[in-house]
């Protein structure tokens, strides 16, 4: 992994020598949009709204709107007179207990690792923590925004975990549902058969246990397309990938089942680009042979999904740059 921060936990006269790491990553399924026909992206131009002119990237700025719907426009000049504190040091202003923190407030994970001079202040921070079971409440500079934070230890981790906290304003309150004072309180005969119920139910959380079985079916699906042929080319493939954005998730896909195959000892049934679209083509020219080995494809599904965290990955690492390019095109 890279380090998204280098800088120092201070507690005390303590001071740690620190790097920090995203803890998390996104394995949300990315979808272009796309002209049926002939696979050709979808783009989308900045216009304005007021009469439908593109707009130039320099021409652009930010804007605030009021709750009363009032726009004002922010200069590069206006944002620069705002308090901006960037800090490097992750300073513990007190210890609390750990079920002090409502769940509701964590946000963002991020792996803390001790440079090498660091590393037995470090291991007396994580036990003091351990022992005492308790978090530390912490503020630090994340990505240039300033937040509160807490630092705390998973069982049996041998990471010390940052993670931010949401400002308390950012927390809607449930006096906002509509309904909840229709909910009438519940008759104990109906309470005790619930906690009976509840019982028979009980076991203990194994997140392993449970897939995104979504995910899974999209990727078996993609997979089966690939084999049978169903591979477009589009017309518009190069620019793409000069712009440095994700060029197609099938091809993605079919990279990633590739290795998983090599890694199996078996042959890939067909590359990324123009090369992966031929082999699909030759596959689907009409043998009975190539017919079987797409029934075959798609009846080892299941053995198949084993591989598709490195599909995920893949795909992740695709998704991740596509929405890093496009924020900073967006400013």
């Amino acid at each position: 992994m890279r380090a998204i921060w280098k800088g120092a936990v201070s507690f005390g006269l303590v001071n740690v020598p620190v790097r920090l790491y995203s803890a998390t990553e996104n394995h949300d399924l990315s979808f272009h949009q796309v002209r049926r026909s002939d696979g050709s992206r979808i783009r989308y131009k900045r216009v304005a709204q007021a009469d439908g002119e593109e707009v130039a990237y320099k021409d652009i700025a930010k804007a605030y709107e009021t709750d009363d719907g009032k726009t004002v426009v922010l200069t590069d000049e206006d944002l620069a007179t705002l308090p901006h504190r960037s800090s490097k040091e992750i300073s513990v202003e007190q210890f609390v207990p750990r079920e002090q923190i409502d769940p509701i407030l964590y946000d963002k994970a991020y792996y803390l690792e001790p440079d090498a001079m660091g590393a037995k202040a470090y291991g007396l921070l994580r036990e003091a923590l351990r022992e005492s079971d308790r978090v530390a409440v912490v503020t630090v500079s994340v990505r240039s925004r300033m937040t509160m934070a807490v630092l705390r230890v998973r069982e049996d981790d041998a990471a010390i975990v940052l993670q931010t906290l949401l400002w308390p304003d950012e927390i809607r309150t449930s006096e906002q549902l509509d309904h909840l004072d229709e909910v009438s309180e519940p008759k104990k005969d109906e309470v005790a058969m619930a906690r009976m119920l509840v019982d028979s139910m009980s076991g203990d959380f194994e997140p392993e246990g449970h897939v995104d079985d979504f995910k899974e079916a999209v990727d078996a699906l993609v997979e089966k397309k690939i084999s049978g042929g169903e591979v477009t080319e589009s017309p518009d493939e190069e620019d793409e990938a000069d712009s440095g954005e994700v060029v197609d998730l099938l091809a993605a896909l079919q990279r990633s089942v590739d290795r998983a195959k090599k890694g199996r000892g078996e042959s890939s049934g067909g590359g990324s680009g123009s090369g992966g679209t031929s082999s699909a083509k030759k596959s689907s020219a009409g043998s009975s042979s190539s017919t079987k080995k797409s029934s075959a494809g798609t009846s080892s599904s299941t053995s198949k999904k084993k591989a598709s965290g490195s599909r995920s990955s893949s795909t992740s690492k695709k998704k991740s740059s596509t929405k890093d390019s496009e924020s900073k095109k967006a400013g």
